[in-house]
C-alpha cells in the first residue's frame, strides 16, 4: 500500500471511527449491560461476565447477559464477594451455548479470589500488561482465574493469547475497562493502563473488513493474525489503535462491508 492509499485508507476508518463510536451503539452492543451500573467493580464484573458469553446472535448475548445479572441481584460486586453455596444454587437454570451453569458458579468463586486475594481485576491485567500489549498480561490472568480448584471444562472459556489464540473477548473487555475518549461508549475506568497498550477484538466480522481493506493478510483469525492487525493499526493510531475496532466492527455488522 503506498502512502496516498495508506492517508486515503486512514481519512475513511477515521470517518467511520466517528460514525460508529457514538451512544447510539450502545443500544445493540453488549457494552449496554455494564452500562447499568456505576459502581467500578459492578461495571467490571458485569462487563467482564457479559464478554464472556459475547459470542453468537448478539440479542441473545444480551437477553441472556441481563438473565444473569438479575440472577446476582442486580449487585454483581455484592454477589461475587459475598455469595453463600445457596446463591450459587439460583444459577443452576443459567446456559448460554456451551457456557453453563457449571462454568458461571466456578467464574463467580474465581472473580471471589481475585478481589479478596489479588487485589481485583484491574490489578491482575495491570501487573502484567506489557508497555504495547496485554497478551501476556491475559495469559497471566487465566493462570490466577485457574489457580484454585476448577472444572477442566471450565478452561475454555478463557482463551490464552500465548496458545495463539485472538482473545477476542477479553481484548473486548479490556477495551471497555481502559479506552475513555469521551464518547460515552468505552468506560476508561481502568487508569493503571494506557489505550496503546490494547489489541483489536478480532473476529469474522473485523476479520474479514481488515482483509478486504488490506489491513490483514493471514486468513485464520488467531494470535498471530491478531499480531499483525494489532501492527498495522498502530501505524493508523499509535495512541489509540483499537478505536478502529468501531470501524470494523460496524462495516462489517451494519454495512455488511
Amino acid at each position: 500500500m503506498n502512502n496516498r492509499d495508506f492517508k486515503e485508507l486512514k481519512i475513511f476508518l477515521n470517518e467511520k471511527v466517528i460514525q460508529y463510536n457514538t451512544l447510539a451503539f450502545i443500544e445493540t452492543d453488549p457494552i449496554q449491560i455494564p452500562h447499568q451500573f456505576s459502581l467500578k467493580e459492578d461495571i467490571e464484573i458485569a462487563g467482564f461476565l457479559v464478554a464472556t458469553i459475547s459470542w453468537g446472535n448478539r440479542k441473545s448475548i444480551i437477553s441472556n447477559g441481563n438473565k444473569l445479572i438479575q440472577m446476582m441481584g442486580n449487585s454483581p460486586y455484592d454477589f461475587v464477594i459475598n455469595h453463600t453455596e445457596n446463591d450459587l444454587v439460583k444459577l443452576k437454570p443459567f446456559v448460554h451455548r456451551t457456557f453453563n451453569s457449571i462454568d458461571v458458579r466456578f467464574f463467580i468463586k474465581a472473580l471471589q479470589n481475585i478481589y479478596k486475594n489479588h487485589e481485583g481485576l484491574e490489578t491482575v491485567f495491570a501487573m502484567h500488561s506489557e508497555p504495547n500489549s496485554t497478551q501476556k498480561a491475559i495469559h497471566e490472568f487465566k493462570k490466577i482465574f485457574f489457580s484454585i480448584h476448577h472444572p477442566a471444562r471450565t478452561t475454555k472459556h478463557i482463551s490464552d493469547p500465548l496458545n495463539n489464540s485472538a482473545a477476542k473477548r477479553i481484548n473486548m473487555f479490556l477495551r471497555w475497562m481502559v479506552r475513555n475518549d469521551a464518547t460515552g461508549v468505552d468506560f476508561g475506568i481502568w487508569k493503571t493502563m494506557q489505550p496503546y497498550q490494547l489489541s483489536c477484538p478480532l473476529d469474522v466480522h473485523s476479520g474479514n473488513v481488515a482483509r478486504k481493506l488490506g489491513l490483514l493478510k493471514r486468513k485464520q483469525n488467531d494470535g498471530k493474525a491478531l499480531f499483525e492487525l494489532d501492527t498495522t493499526l498502530r501505524k493508523l493510531d499509535a495512541k489509540d489503535p483499537v478505536k478502529y475496532d468501531f470501524a470494523l466492527f460496524g462495516l462489517g455488522v451494519f454495512e455488511k462491508f
